[in-house]
């Protein structure tokens, strides 16, 4: 396409439209990304730990980059779940809404970091979903813009 024709197309409010369109639809699939779930309770001795070895470090660490630390109450019931949370502090990884793993209680940095390493390593591993949404009722952003595009 010779450029004047792009600059034209990318002069037409239609063109800006299904641009912002198709940006929304890619960052959409940010928001439920990998993210390591904290289950604490209050006066928890092992939360505390946690909080002091390692919690400065999390969020500046590999990991934590990869799924950053939310910090919910052991009695929250908003996340779905395998099994229900029973002991407090529980880590528990998730990725589009499914649990890739999860570590019980905190004996200590060496501890979790390690527990942590082998969960990452699970998350790699996991599958594709193959252009299917792994949140039931949920659009595949791949699908959609493929139809954006042939809507173009």
């Amino acid at each position: 396409m010779p450029q004047k024709a792009i600059e034209t197309w990318k002069a037409r409010p239609i063109f800006q439209v299904l641009m912002a369109f198709a940006f929304c639809l890619m960052t959409a699939g940010y928001a439920r990304a990998a993210e390591l779930v904290m289950f604490e309770a209050k006066g928890c001795p092992w939360c505390a730990a946690w909080h002091r070895e390692v919690g400065p470090g999390y969020p500046h660490s590999s990991e934590g980059m990869r799924a950053p630390l939310r910090r919910v109450g052991i009695d929250d019931s908003s996340i779905k779940l395998q099994t229900p949370v029973r002991a407090s502090p529980t880590f528990v990884l998730i990725e589009q809404g499914r649990e890739i793993g999860r570590i019980t209680g905190y004996p200590g940095a060496d501890f979790f970091w390690s527990m942590l390493g082998q969960l990452i390593v699970k998350l790699d591993q996991a599958k594709p979903t193959g252009g299917k949404s792994a949140l039931p009722g949920q659009p595949s952003i791949a699908l959609n813009l493929l139809e954006l595009r042939k809507a173009l």
